[in-house]
């Protein structure tokens, strides 16, 4: 009896040895989702959708750095932030952030993924861009053809890339943002399952309620032109919309 009482005891200990273990194995970024911890964002472009999120992520506890090519613009959006947000270049960004907000034209994802692949390289990165072909041109027919999702990791390789916050408009995040229950939904994919999970939990932050779609194949479904592009609804109904399992 006594044996087994040790044996049991041993068996605990080691297992929850093993799981501390494996948890300080895991990314800082995804440690800090699950430990409830806050964690710092830089934004590469501070436009419409740039600032609404990270502003509604400074709100909830998280530091933010917005970048420009022309930081000194953002003086005031950061001061009415509050202490939490902060203003700087690109550079800087990608370096203070755990996870980067890309909101820029898409046609500038080569030119991004050619002038910061060092410094992007294994980070999570949220990708709300869309391309337009009257603004974004070539690219904008690759996307067409292939999918943004894989279109986007082409041009950021090396980053753990999600799709999310990129089909509804910068109006609705702010003003439904954190509205009672059944909260907006918000569609995310990506290829990296502990990068979603990031993803997910910053969506929630945010104040709406993430939907996994997929794989960066599947962004497709709510790319511009896709049965989830402009859809303000709940997670039931835009599972529904998009066919998804419950």
């Amino acid at each position: 009896m006594a044996l087994d009482r040790y044996t049991d005891r041993r068996t605990v200990l080691t297992s929850g040895t093993a799981l501390m273990l494996g948890a300080a194995l895991w990314p800082t970024p995804l440690r800090a989702q699950i430990n409830g911890d806050k964690m710092p964002i830089g934004t590469i472009g501070s436009g419409h959708i740039g600032s609404t999120i990270g502003g509604l992520w400074v709100k909830n506890g998280h530091k933010v750095l917005f970048s420009s090519r022309h930081p000194e613009e953002l003086k005031d959006m950061v001061a009415g932030l509050g202490p939490l947000a902060q203003a700087g270049t690109v550079d800087q960004a990608i370096a203070f952030g755990d996870v980067v907000l890309l909101t820029v034209p898409y046609g500038a994802l080569p030119q991004i993924g050619r002038d910061y692949a060092a410094p992007l390289k294994g980070k999570i990165v949220l990708d709300t861009c869309n391309a337009v072909a009257a603004r974004d041109g070539a690219v904008a027919d690759e996307v067409e053809a292939n999918g943004i999702g894989v279109t986007s990791q082409k041009y950021l390789p090396g980053t753990r890339l999600v799709r999310a916050f990129s089909s509804i408009s910068y109006k609705t995040f702010a003003s439904e943002a954190n509205r009672p229950d059944p909260k907006l939904a918000v569609p995310i994919a990506g290829d990296d399952a502990e990068a979603v999970k990031v993803a997910a939990g910053l969506v929630r932050d945010a104040g709406f309620d993430p939907v996994v779609v997929g794989k960066l194949a599947d962004a497709k479904l709510f790319q511009r032109g896709g049965p989830g592009w402009l859809q303000s609804l709940n997670a039931t109904e835009l599972k529904q919309k998009l066919s998804l399992s419950q």
